[in-house]
């Protein structure tokens, strides 16, 4: 299932599910998406605060479960990821969300939503910047242009000055999936784990070090999730790097290593994920990946 397309004057919801943000930086995404013709409904909790958390898990709940029901919402938006929609997952209907599908977008922390949702209901969701993104042009112009265009043919691929780098093969196609590299680990072993079977598996990062991401990337590979992938795109791995490699592997031997050496069509260097600018890709769409041009080609509409 498919959400309604983003049409200038549609109202936009934003929830809190995740991790609390300052209420200025709120306030100013919220101007920006107005400006740019949206209206927008708050929820009910989005100022927030319980320790590193947007309010108490219910609270969070309810405001995600108020904005798939509510009519006059086109799609919803998060403030930001953090942490904490793993611990709302046991506390949201699922069949309403499915009963009600519309865009829904965000991304880091909120990869166990977006994931959550596409599996359990069947809807497409978008791993797309949320308020605490600075919207320099090409970010802009990607989150408009799969949210407003995704229902007809689309290209996705980095800004031409950006390049990219293929292995392994050249196509691939299957859903895309993925997110947070973090977020898929955590969630294995709980009935919201991430089905890998003949998918293209995107991963991005941030704040890792490199042995933290071997860890993460072998963890997927005792499991069989890595295996069971069509592909790989390789997102950005923000400051995962170390100044000095006297007693680690760099994050590319990592990369090469786990992931490589599996000999599965690999895209990397891709432009989504927490630095800019930044991609906004549509999850659980069917996709055909041309790894050698860097492109990502809808095979169905992502909005209707």
């Amino acid at each position: 299932m498919i959400g309604k397309r983003l049409k200038k004057g549609d109202t936009i919801g934003i929830i809190s599910p995740s991790g609390a943000l300052e209420p200025e930086k709120i306030e100013n995404s919220l101007k920006t998406l107005n400006d740019l013709g949206f209206n927008i409904k708050e929820g009910k909790h989005i100022y927030d605060r319980w320790g590193y958390l947007a309010g108490k898990d219910m609270d969070r709940a309810q405001d995600l479960m108020d904005m798939f029901m509510d009519q006059e919402v086109d799609m919803i938006l998060c403030t930001r990821g953090g942490y904490g929609t793993m611990r709302i997952l046991d506390l949201i209907d699922f069949n309403i969300i499915g009963k009600n599908p519309k865009i829904f977008a965000g991304f880091s922390d909120i990869t166990a939503l977006l994931n959550s949702i596409f599996q359990r209901c069947g809807i497409i969701t978008f791993h797309s910047p949320m308020c605490n993104t600075d919207f320099d042009d090409f970010t802009l112009k990607s989150f408009l242009n799969t949210l407003m265009n995704g229902h007809s043919s689309l290209i996705i691929e980095n800004p031409e000055n950006i390049p990219t780098n293929y292995f392994n093969g050249e196509y691939a196609s299957g859903k895309l999936i993925g997110g947070n590299l973090s977020l898929i680990c955590s969630l294995l072993g709980t009935p919201y784990s991430i089905d890998t079977t003949d998918k293209i598996l995107f991963i991005e990062d941030i704040g890792e070090e490199p042995y933290r991401i071997d860890r993460m990337l072998t963890q997927l590979t005792l499991s069989g999730d890595l295996q069971k992938c069509r592909g790989f795109i390789i997102g950005q791995f923000k400051n995962c790097q170390l100044p000095h490699y006297e007693r680690s592997l760099t994050l590319t031997e990592i990369l090469e290593d786990r992931i490589l050496s599996l000999k599965k069509p690999t895209l990397s260097n891709f432009q989504s994920g927490h630095s800019y600018p930044r991609i906004t890709l549509p999850i659980g769409t069917n996709v055909e990946v041309d790894f050698k041009e860097g492109k990502i080609n809808l095979l169905e509409p992502a909005v209707k």
